[in-house]
């Protein structure tokens, strides 16, 4: 795995975000720091409502911070960012565009090159296995083969780094374990960093390199675990080395106590 990144890919220092209504105030996450170097892949596990997926929105620029500093590629974030890749729970996919060209959508919204784009597109298709499958329709497609789709999307334009807000979570339990093994897979071999939110304790260790641990809301960081797992993984290898057991244990409690930290 290789990247050709210099510097922190994503960094939070002290980050504060709340929410004003004409009704209430609400503290979403709270003095948070949070790194990311290039080819991490950074998995943010919590409970509903701690704020993982407001991580997300301020690294995309979408969300503004009220308090803390947040930089992207050593660049302050100050308005939505062009330079990332997003995937989102659901696919949201045109129900009217095959599934390479809901991928090539990618490319007409950036005015990318459009032989290039095509080359990258099938580059793609072919490393997620949506090989025969280009012209389906997203009703054509299983809930899987959809997210493979947004997948391929999101990386159509080689994002340094890409933001993942729940991708799998919809999806059955033997989908979901196949979209992980594929994600590791693609994270190896194209270097992207990558920072992931899940509520799934199983998907966050064998995924990640590291697991932010966050707590109830207003959320705060209460632990960062390493993942000592080698970088290829494969479920049934993982799921039975003590090292898995272990870090799924110790987030299990964590996230038991969270409300005491």
């Amino acid at each position: 795995m290789t990247s050709t990144t210099t510097g922190t890919a994503v960094d939070l220092t002290n980050l504060t975000v709340r929410f004003q209504s004409k009704r209430s105030r609400t503290t979403a996450v709270q003095d948070v720091t949070l790194r990311a170097e290039p080819g991490e892949f950074v998995t943010i596990v919590g409970p509903s409502g701690c704020g993982k997926s407001t991580l997300l929105k301020v690294v995309a620029g979408l969300v503004r911070p009220t308090a803390g500093t947040v930089s992207l590629l050593g660049q302050a974030v100050t308005r939505p960012q062009r330079e990332i890749g997003f995937v989102f729970q659901r696919a949201a996919l045109l129900e009217w565009r095959g599934a390479r060209r809901n991928i090539l959508l990618q490319a007409e919204m950036r005015g990318l090159d459009r032989k290039l784009a095509a080359r990258r597109a099938d580059e793609l298709i072919e490393l997620t296995g949506l090989t025969g499958f280009e012209q389906a329709l997203p009703h054509e497609l299983s809930g899987g083969m959809q997210q493979r789709v947004a997948l391929c999307r999101a990386l159509l334009h080689q994002p340094r780094v890409l933001l993942m807000d729940e991708p799998f979570g919809a999806l059955d339990a033997l989908t979901r374990e196949q979209l992980n093994t594929e994600l590791n897979r693609i994270w190896r071999e194209t270097g992207t960093t990558i920072l992931l939110v899940t509520h799934s304790i199983a998907e966050a260790v064998f995924l990640g390199t590291r697991v932010e641990v966050m707590s109830p809301r207003p959320g705060r960081i209460v632990r960062t675990l390493p993942v000592d797992l080698p970088a290829e993984r494969g479920y049934a290898q993982v799921m039975s080395d003590p090292r898995f057991d272990r870090l799924a244990t110790e987030i299990r409690e964590l996230l038991g106590a969270g409300a005491n930290h």
